[in-house]
């Protein structure tokens, strides 16, 4: 369901720690997070994800219920969740520039 407070996020499970957009948003858009106002550092489109609460290098990411991969870094709440910080634990991640793992 939509988070109440914002009506931008989307978040099917408690277990997820990440939220999906439901809508494209402008750099300096100030999202609430719970508790936490944070600000988005860079444009989002429609169905990227921003992290719900700060998220440890290494710990699992959670989307819909289901971990999806694994942070490669720290990654803050609020922060945009992508090819550049997460990588699947199940398949491996190429990039379009590179071709590589």
């Amino acid at each position: 369901m939509p988070d109440p407070q914002s009506g931008l996020l989307l978040r099917i499970s408690d277990e997820d720690n990440v939220f999906v957009l439901l809508r494209s948003v402008n750099a300096g858009t100030r999202l609430q997070l719970g508790e936490h106002t944070v600000v988005v550092e860079n444009s989002l489109e429609l169905g990227h994800k921003i992290a719900a609460r700060n998220i440890t290098a290494g710990e699992k990411v959670v989307k819909y219920g289901a971990p999806i991969g694994s942070a490669t870094r720290d990654i803050r709440a609020g922060e945009h969740v992508h090819l550049h910080n997460i990588k699947s634990d199940y398949i491996p991640t190429y990039t379009l520039n590179s071709g590589t793992e």
